[in-house]
């Protein structure tokens, strides 16, 4: 358990340093792929702070409470991440009809390509804690980082994309590409599911 509560410390440090620069370069570059990703950051900043909370509740009045309080903050993540795959729809369509581009952002990229190594690292840990304790919550957390070092890769792609070529549409296609990460997301905040399967082959 503790082991446990020292991942999920290590997770709340790293996502609040993410998503403030995440979101500090992305308004300041006016790139909709940085803020998507900044929020989505935010909203895994808030989950993470959820299962430290439910382990808290777990050890002092069991399980069947703790289970039952995570089920109502999964509903409220998923639909804050179904919001925000709303959001870079409309966001992405909107810049690619009005043809707006965004600047190049080099704090965007630092923290993306950080995000990457580090995320995989703290999934694998999870995974690893979460087959000792038994703790469905630790693994479905750690389906969430797994996906936001997905998720990380994609920005970092788009960003050097647009360094490379300049184009004003990268941006745009950048952050629908992101759409699918955050809807499987949402997914699987919403139902509660455990899907750290489908991502072990």
């Amino acid at each position: 358990i503790r082991q446990a509560f020292r991942l999920e410390w290590l997770t709340v440090g790293w996502m609040i340093l993410e998503a403030g620069m995440a979101l500090g370069s992305g308004l300041a570059a006016h790139s909709l792929t940085l803020t998507a990703f900044g929020v989505d950051s935010v909203i895994e900043l808030v989950s993470a702070s959820v299962l430290i909370w439910r382990l808290n509740v777990e050890l002092r009045h069991g399980r069947q409470v703790s289970e039952s309080a995570e089920l109502v903050a999964g509903k409220i993540g998923g639909a804050l991440l179904f919001l925000l795959a709303a959001y870079i729809v409309i966001g992405a369509a909107w810049r690619l009809w009005t043809h707006q581009g965004e600047a190049f952002s080099i704090p965007g990229l630092i923290v993306a390509l950080a995000a990457m190594p580090i995320m995989t690292w703290l999934a694998r840990r999870k995974i690893a804690v979460a087959t000792q304790l038994g703790s469905r919550a630790m693994r479905a957390d750690a389906v969430e980082s797994i996906t936001c070092g997905w998720l990380s890769l994609v920005v970092v792609v788009g960003l050097l994309a647009n360094l490379v070529f300049g184009e004003w549409w990268v941006d745009a296609v950048t952050a629908l590409a992101i759409v699918w990460f955050v809807i499987k997301e949402a997914r699987e905040a919403w139902n509660g599911e455990d899907c750290c399967a489908d991502h072990s082959h």
